[in-house]
């Protein structure tokens, strides 16, 4: 893409670049930024940072309009970010990357797991101020409407303000008409448990889904992004991408050396 003034900033996803979510996030953002969208063929759900080490990647470009360049790869969510860095961007450093929008919130310890924070702790560690969205609803019509003035604000502060070098921003929305208002918050406990249900194949063997249910395993903390979801509120994350565990290095030096 050719240089321009206009900020830039590159957009992917773990719902495939034909997902709803990302093409309603590439339209609150049109008027503010020139887009570039690289995001997979299809869905890559849980494939967190995941990239590809013996798989051959391919680029398509899907549209091209003034402002706007639409790639999809047959690659995870990481490898899209770095497919765009290295290849379509030639180098040149985006403003901003996004991820989303997710269909499906990526709070508490589904961070670990989620492909869209992928996108975004790919950017982080190229030290590009990074941010995903994602929405508690896993539809595939969802409702994306009510987040627009927030996305917009947000990627706007951050735009002229920038993002602490090695944080990157987790957003998510909880599934109302509106919302009640911003909540900084950190990370809830929590746990997945049945996670897997065995099923019979009529020819004689078992398979597997990989399902589950969530547990919030703190339901009275206030200062969590589950409990601004459970309770109307937009929870806002800062993720880091160092994560030593400092409070227990003096500890283990004592027992370990």
């Amino acid at each position: 893409m050719k240089e321009q003034k206009r900020p830039l900033i590159l957009i992917s996803n773990d719902d495939g670049y034909q997902s709803k979510g990302i093409n309603c996030l590439v339209d609150m953002l049109r008027d503010m930024a020139d887009i570039l969208v690289c995001a997979p063929d299809g869905p890559r759900s849980g494939f967190s940072c995941a990239f590809s080490a013996t798989t051959p990647l391919q680029l398509n470009k899907r549209c091209e309009e003034e402002g706007l360049q639409v790639w999809s790869s047959n690659g995870t969510p990481t490898d899209c970010v770095k497919l765009a860095l290295s290849v379509l961007l030639e180098g040149r450093r985006p403003d901003m990357v996004l991820a989303g929008i997710n269909h499906g919130d990526n709070a508490s310890v589904n961070t670990h797991y989620s492909g869209t924070m992928g996108v975004v702790l790919e950017g982080c560690m190229k030290y590009v101020p990074s941010v995903a969205f994602s929405l508690c609803d896993h539809r595939d019509d969802a409702d994306f409407e009510p987040l627009r003035p927030y996305v917009r604000s947000i990627v706007g502060k951050v735009l002229s303000q920038g993002l602490p070098k090695g944080t990157c921003l987790n957003v998510n929305f909880p599934l109302r008409p509106s919302f009640l208002g911003v909540r900084v918050c950190r990370m809830s406990a929590g746990t997945w448990g049945s996670e897997i249900t065995t099923c019979h194949h009529p020819r004689g063997y078992d398979y597997y889904w990989m399902v589950g249910r969530y547990q919030n395993d703190e339901p009275m903390a206030q200062d969590t992004d589950r409990w601004a979801l459970d309770h109307g509120y937009v929870a806002i994350t800062p993720t880091r991408i160092d994560v030593t565990s400092y409070e227990v290095m003096d500890e283990l030096r004592e027992m370990l050396c």
